[in-house]
């Protein structure tokens, strides 16, 4: 196979946040949560940059979706519920997954029909040897709010995706694969496989373009790649040399012509996550194939 594409830099969008993650690309801006902030935020091309709403500081927005008539949808990292946004100022619990949730809710991806799709990260010891048992789940929420698991001895889903076939594309960020399932007509999950083995690298969050690729954010090498079903990486995006300074967490395409690949980067390396004293930016690069 002919070496990857190195595709060239991202370029700074705005800054001056604190724990970027879990992007959406929807009505022209760049939706997003602040997590550290406890905020949802959204941006346009022009880094024009505004809340969508503050939480309490005891709340921590992760996952974003969006129901058919466009009312936001947010998963809750500090309590296993999944949010929703009725108007400007107006948050009510859509889905309360106290008791299908295994460890705390993750990334979310919600398709055409207002099928919100969750992950909880389950309990398992980072620090503990591989390979450990996996307790981490997907649970998928209706929109009426009933729920259901999907998926279960998922790794620490992360990012989520639907390709353009309808596929139900998960990472797991400790195994560094990308999960892969058939979605049946009632949102079931099934055929689970490994759509791609990335070990030595890493996957964080991701997004899928129009043909069916994935592009994967690496926070442990300091890249965006572009991979296709099976592994192969036919692009990489350079974001930083030294990952104590810089990692790349999460990645949405969009833009007007769906070819602007936005990146979301954490300042300050993984003690400061701990801590609590993170810093965020979100980044761009212009790239080939618009999204799905």
């Amino acid at each position: 196979m002919p070496d990857p594409t190195l595709t060239s830099p991202a370029v700074p969008l705005v800054g001056g946040l604190r724990f970027a993650e879990a992007p959406r690309w929807h009505a022209g801006r760049l939706w997003f949560s602040d997590i550290f902030g406890h905020r949802v935020l959204r941006v346009d091309e022009a880094g024009n940059l505004e809340t969508v709403h503050e939480f309490a500081d005891g709340e921590h927005p992760c996952g974003l979706g969006f129901l058919p008539d466009g009312r936001l949808l947010v998963a809750n990292m500090a309590r296993p519920q999944i949010l929703r946004l009725d108007a400007p100022g107006e948050v009510a619990v859509h889905a309360d997954l106290a008791e299908l949730a295994v460890g705390g809710l993750n990334d979310m991806v919600v398709d055409a029909q207002g099928r919100a799709y969750v992950g909880s990260m389950g309990t398992h010891d980072p620090a503990a040897p591989r390979p450990v048992a996996a307790d981490g789940r997907v649970i998928l929420v209706e929109p009426d709010g009933s729920a259901r698991v999907v998926a279960t001895e998922v790794d620490d889903p992360n990012g989520p995706v639907l390709l353009p076939d309808g596929t139900y594309v998960v990472a797991s960020f400790p195994s560094a694969r990308l999960i892969g399932f058939d979605r049946e007509p009632d949102g079931r999950l099934t055929n689970r496989r490994v759509w791609a083995d990335l070990a030595p690298g890493s996957a964080d969050g991701i997004a899928a373009d129009r043909e069916g690729a994935i592009w994967t954010a690496s926070p442990l090498q300091g890249v965006l790649r572009r991979i296709v079903e099976g592994g192969t990486v036919t692009d990489v995006v350079p974001i930083s040399d030294d990952i104590t300074a810089k990692m790349p967490l999460a990645c949405a395409l969009g833009g007007h012509d769906g070819r602007t690949l936005f990146v979301l980067c954490l300042l300050g390396g993984v003690e400061a996550i701990a801590a609590g004293t993170t810093e965020s930016v979100v980044e761009t690069v212009r790239v080939a194939v618009p999204a799905s």
